[in-house]
């Protein structure tokens, strides 16, 4: 015992491998990346809030205009383009009543659960089609088609599927009238929204001018 005593060193361990110099370590680590969520939070706030100066994400009203997708040479990818006025069914709507239209659809799709199916925004299923730029999928034929085509589907998706030879039909959610304008609504909010170039390779329906200096 006494032999094993004299082996030891009497300085202690180095100061590299004590156990306060690693608590230290751990304390200063863990309140450094604590102040480094806090800015991430805030800055992340920033740029996902609707109308936010950042641009990511637009004011609800934007559902008053034209969108479009277009190919950014600085970004190298698709973004969304904001046109001149083009007013969903024809009625132009204040901010606050443009978010609670908005808002209706999202709790309308939340409600239904499409998320279960469907891909919105990156999040939720790949068996059905991706919604996040529905508003602009070529399918609906043509801008002055589009919403009559989105309202006669969602209120009958049976009878009005496009299934692609997948044989995939989405079953009735028993819509109502204001609900299925709501989730218009919601669809064409997002499909302004800047998602990186998500979803890659997409064609856009056509429409017209997106020169703010042209209503036609």
């Amino acid at each position: 015992m006494a032999e094993a005593n004299q082996d030891e060193d009497p300085r202690g361990p180095e100061w590299w491998a004590s156990e306060d110099f690693w608590r230290k370590c751990a304390i200063f680590v863990t309140a450094g990346m604590a102040f480094v969520l806090v800015v991430l939070t805030y800055h992340t706030h920033t740029v996902i809030l609707a109308g936010a100066e950042a641009g990511r994400v637009p004011a609800y009203s934007v559902i008053n205009h034209r969108i479009g997708y277009a190919f950014d040479d600085d970004r190298n990818m698709m973004v969304p383009v904001i046109g001149p006025l083009a007013p969903l069914f024809g009625e132009e709507l204040t901010e606050d009543e443009a978010r609670a239209l908005v808002d209706h659809g999202k709790l309308t799709v939340q409600g239904r659960n499409c998320m279960n199916c469907h891909t919105l925004l990156g999040n939720g299923a790949y068996y059905a089609p991706d919604l996040t730029k529905a508003w602009l999928d070529p399918g609906w034929g043509n801008e002055e088609a589009r919403e009559l085509l989105m309202t006669l589907f969602l209120k009958d998706p049976v009878a009005n599927a496009r299934t692609y030879g997948t044989n995939r039909r989405m079953p009735n959610q028993e819509l109502s009238d204001e609900e299925v304008r709501a989730v218009i609504a919601y669809l064409k909010w997002m499909s302004a929204i800047d998602t990186n170039g998500f979803p890659s390779g997409f064609t856009v329906l056509p429409q017209g001018s997106l020169s703010t200096g042209s209503e036609s």
